[in-house]
């Protein structure tokens, strides 16, 4: 998942407009023009860095030079370099805070990914850990990436996707049977049908019904236990891939990857990751700054 280096580029000029506003003020009143420097952004906890890619592109912007960085995906320790700069001063000091902002962000949702996706590997489970579309308005590029780069699965990027039939979809048409033929009917056969159901019935019904993927919403692991012996009684269980959705955290994820289904999808993982720590240091200064 990549967008052209186009389109990441009026992106980042964005986020640059916004935090620069009609200047940096403090940088250009005390700094002189001219003043060359080497800066490093340091991890000051363990990582997996995410956004190399995104913030060395920001700083080619305002003609900043990487000189080294981690790769994205990479295990980081505290006090190694993520990534090392070289040019004007000025630049350095005005995007210090977009940058670093991308890279706590990306960096901490990756983190968090690649901490479940080991936790589950490590108990020998196959469950495919996977994101949703709860994301910041305007950062759900970086977010999916973040969560690629920590080996999760993003899941939708938008709405035009995939066919995912919600509870609020069947409330208005009265029934899940009446919403998966609607859709069958006039979905192009390139879109994959899934049906979020809260029973184990519903879950047997919309199978039966032709979809693709079910998703269990909200169900307690008693839940979807019997929701797989049924599957399994009708012999459909081979016939759909099962995501479990919903009240999932860190603490009990394993109870439900252990009743194996194909993919567990987390919205904390873009909504609620927690930052990792870094910082931009200057390293040193390569002309007169007095």
């Amino acid at each position: 998942m990549r967008v052209p280096y186009a389109l990441l580029r009026e992106r980042l000029i964005r986020f640059l407009e916004e935090d620069i506003g009609f200047g940096d003020v403090t940088t250009e009143l005390i700094i002189p023009d001219g003043v060359e420097v080497t800066a490093q952004i340091v991890a000051k906890e363990p990582m997996v860095a995410a956004g190399v890619l995104e913030v060395t592109v920001l700083f080619e912007i305002v003609g900043v030079k990487v000189i080294r960085s981690a790769d994205d995906g990479s295990e980081v320790s505290p006090g190694e370099v993520v990534i090392e700069v070289r040019g004007p001063a000025r630049a350095i000091l005005t995007v210090e805070r977009t940058a670093l902002n991308i890279l706590m962000r990306m960096s901490g949702i990756a983190t968090a990914t690649r901490r479940l996706v080991n936790k589950i590997r490590e108990a020998g489970l196959g469950t495919r850990i996977a994101a949703t579309r709860k994301t910041a308005p305007g950062l759900r590029y970086f977010d999916k990436r973040a969560v690629i780069t920590g080996g999760g699965d993003p899941h939708r990027s938008s709405l035009d996707e995939a066919i995912l039939i919600k509870d609020n979809h069947i409330a208005i048409l009265g029934d899940v049977e009446k919403a998966v033929k609607k859709a069958r009917s006039a979905a192009s056969f390139t879109k994959k049908v899934e049906v979020e159901v809260r029973t184990p019935e519903e879950a047997v019904e919309a199978a039966k019904l032709g979809a693709d993927i079910i998703m269990l919403d909200n169900m307690a692991p008693s839940e979807v236990e019997s929701a797989m012996k049924l599957l399994r009684a009708e012999g459909l269980r081979d016939k759909v891939l099962i995501e479990v959705s919903g009240g999932i955290t860190e603490e009990n994820i394993l109870e439900y990857a252990r009743l194996k289904p194909d993919v567990i999808s987390l919205g904390f993982l873009t909504h609620s990751a927690r930052a990792v720590d870094l910082s931009l240091e200057i390293k040193t200064v390569e002309a007169d700054a007095s």
